[in-house]
């Protein structure tokens, strides 16, 4: 079951409003402009901040700062809940629109594309990724399909540290070829057993270690 959150349906705007080019965190000196995602504060103390996408910022009559945003949900908010494939820092961009008080913004974060996102060297708290946008209604995705890698055919789950077979090129996680992630990160070489068995000539310049990177030879490490 989805979790949900308030203000699905967003009130509609009031004369009297007028629009600004940004806002200051409270108790910050960081500014937020239209464009820019933002940790907000939950209702429930107990949860993650909320991630969203600020579209419009307006202040009423009263100076009352509102900000309209598009909301990112995290996998298990989705109806159908988070799989294996999805990394910790990932997000999909939901069509959920939403008005919040901008007094509800804690902080600033960044949700970069997949592939830059794999391109990081250290990922910090304020580092996110996306690479589906999310019907909350019918909870369908886009793209409704993607590649896939390794036996269990799943998708790449950034996090999870996988090595390309030199014969077939395809990508594995050590798990599903019999070898520990120890394993698996001091291999120079590495052939799958379709290959090995047709006796496939190695080439000799080793392997990488994600389908998205040319350069990583671990998984992302978080920082903090």
């Amino acid at each position: 079951m989805a979790k949900t959150r308030p203000g699905l349906l967003s009130p509609k705007p009031k004369p009297g409003k007028k629009e600004l080019d940004s806002y200051t965190i409270r108790g910050t000196n960081k500014i937020v402009k239209a464009g820019d995602c933002v940790l907000m504060r939950p209702s429930d103390t107990g949860k993650a901040p909320y991630v969203a996408r600020v579209e419009k910022i307006e202040a009423d009559s009263r100076n009352n700062i509102k900000v309209r945003v598009r909301w990112y949900y995290r996998p298990e908010e989705s109806l159908g809940g988070r799989r294996q494939f999805h990394g910790a820092k990932e997000l999909f961009l939901s069509d959920h629109y939403d008005v919040q008080s901008a007094h509800t913004i804690e902080g600033k974060c960044i949700v970069h594309s997949f592939k830059n996102y794999t391109k990081l060297e250290n990922v910090g708290a304020e580092d996110y990724y996306c690479r589906f946008e999310y019907k909350a209604a019918t909870g369908a995705f886009t793209p409704d399909r993607v590649a896939v890698y390794c036996k269990c055919e799943m998708p790449y789950n950034p996090d999870d540290l996988m090595v390309q077979c030199e014969g077939c090129k395809d990508w594995y996680h050590p798990a599903c070829v019999g070898m520990t992630i120890e394993e698996a990160k001091k291999l120079d070489h590495f052939m799958c057993s379709e290959c090995s068995d047709e006796d496939v000539k190695r080439p000799q310049n080793g392997f990488h270690a994600s389908p998205a990177s040319d350069i990583k030879v671990e998984p992302k490490r978080r920082k903090g």
